[in-house]
């Protein structure tokens, strides 16, 4: 098998199941190690994927599985999680959705003790198990059917659970997001719970690192003129936000919290 032809199939492995692992494409492709990871180098180099220990990931981080997510934009995820906690003031209730994001600002609360007593309602139990430890933390699991490959609750029961809630506000991550078309899903199921969570929110937070902007999926979640905070790590998106009444807040992932615009008190 030619070079391109191997490095074809990395990319169909790749696109179907969200990663890849180096030991795995080297018996399945019967090449050694070392050919793989020179094959992940050159298409890294290309803008197709991102390697990580052992292999890669996709850059399309809307159609990864979770375990997949996780490993992409770390650095990135977890700057924006500390930001946000941020805004989180003590006595409120919070509305944190399922996304790998808004899990890295769950763990950001768990550190800020300063942000006490604390409601949070979610349909995550990635999020609800990492906050369970905190008996200052009354946590409300929406219900709903259980969906294994994003890890997340969905379905009219979770809709009707969320919908209980009055909260100051909800945390949102997004599969993509556009200055014109607004947050938007590839799953409508994820949608509506989404749009369900907003709606029960005084402010709508989206958190998003860079491999979600300037792109649109196919299920809307929220226009650009409903999301009241962007959380992001790119320093340009504030003037792509300008015509709309978003405050930007734009972090750093290799140092402290960045710069604020417009930010509401």
């Amino acid at each position: 098998m030619f070079t391109k032809e191997r490095r074809e199939q990395v990319l169909v492995r790749l696109r179907r199941e969200g990663r890849v692992e180096v030991g795995a494409l080297a018996q399945e492709l019967d090449v050694a190690e070392d050919t793989i990871r020179r094959d992940l180098r050159a298409l890294a180099a290309e803008g197709h994927l991102q390697k990580t220990h052992g292999g890669a990931v996709s850059l399309d981080p809307a159609r990864m599985s979770w375990s997949a997510r996780e490993h992409v934009a770390v650095g990135a995820k977890q700057a924006i999680g500390a930001a946000a906690a941020q805004l989180v003031r003590p006595g409120q209730t919070i509305v944190l959705d399922a996304g790998s994001t808004v899990l890295s600002l769950a763990q950001a609360l768990l550190s800020a003790r300063q942000v006490r007593p604390l409601t949070v309602v979610t349909n995550s139990l990635d999020v609800a198990g990492t906050l369970d430890a905190d008996s200052d933390i009354t946590l409300h699991v929406t219900g709903g059917e259980w969906d294994r490959h994003s890890r997340f609750l969905t379905g009219p029961a979770a809709v009707a659970g969320v919908d209980r809630y009055r909260a100051d506000w909800a945390f949102l991550g997004t599969c993509a997001l556009d200055p014109e078309a607004g947050a938007t899903s590839v799953d409508a199921r994820d949608a509506a719970v989404k749009v369900a969570m907003a709606g029960s929110a005084r402010q709508v937070a989206v958190l998003a690192d860079r491999t979600k902007l300037n792109t649109t999926a196919t299920h809307l979640v929220l226009p650009p003129g409903a999301i009241d905070v962007l959380v992001t790590d790119v320093g340009d998106v504030a003037e792509q936000w300008r015509e709309h009444p978003t405050a930007v807040v734009v972090v750093d992932p290799a140092g402290p919290q960045g710069t604020e615009d417009r930010l509401p008190t």
